[in-house]
């Protein structure tokens, strides 16, 4: 392994399924400087897990019911990713409220992908299927996938990569869900951990500048 390679720490609350197009793209060498070391749950026996051990990558649970706040529970995930020396903290399908501790121990260091195209459908309550439900409901000819770095305001961080995907007349929130996933956000997720891990993104007024562009 050499030096200068890029400690990604994950954090899930579920099946993984972000998590797994993040191993692929590493074992496809799709990751640039970036190595998963380490991949942190906020419940037990969630599949992402079994994703982790499968690959060989150490994992930690953090059950969020076994701590009595917001405060409490931010404090020791800070303390674990700092322990374990994480450099870029990904989060994918994490669905657990945390506070400015983590943000200000990692300042431009967190990333997340969200399913529309922000500014749309974000904010409070708009994740998992919620997400899709609102932009069939609206009628929108596109939606699709953005990655951004994660701020203390929910979904208002500054925006690193964006996808579109056509909606089409007879989705589902399901079937519209599956596709922004495979076209979308197995995409760009990696896309953007590569340019973070490959020392490309900057970050100036809330806005994200890609060097080499």
């Amino acid at each position: 392994m050499r030096k200068n390679m890029t400690k990604i720490a994950v954090l899930v609350s579920g099946g993984g399924t972000n998590l797994q197009a993040l191993i692929d793209a590493e074992k496809r060498g799709e990751l640039g400087n970036g190595r998963i070391s380490l991949v942190i749950a906020s419940k037990p026996d969630v599949y992402a897990l079994e994703r982790a051990k499968n690959n060989g990558i150490k994992s930690v649970v953090l059950a969020r019911k076994e701590y009595d706040s917001i405060a409490a529970y931010s404090k020791a995930l800070a303390d674990t990713l700092e322990s374990e020396g994480a450099e870029l903290v990904v989060l994918a399908g994490f669905l657990t409220i945390i506070d400015e501790q983590v943000y200000e121990r990692f300042p431009n260091k967190i990333l997340n992908v969200h399913p529309a195209l922000i500014p749309s459908f974000c904010g409070k309550g708009f994740y998992g299927l919620h997400v899709h439900e609102a932009a069939l409901e609206k009628g929108v000819k596109v939606s699709g996938a953005t990655v951004h770095i994660v701020t203390p305001e929910c979904d208002a961080g500054p925006i690193v990569l964006q996808k579109a995907v056509y909606v089409k007349e007879d989705d589902t929130p399901e079937t519209l869900q599956k596709r922004i996933m495979e076209e979308a956000e197995w995409k760009i997720l990696p896309e953007a951990v590569k340019l973070f891990c490959d020392g490309r993104i900057s970050v100036e007024n809330n806005k994200v500048y890609i060097k080499g562009e």
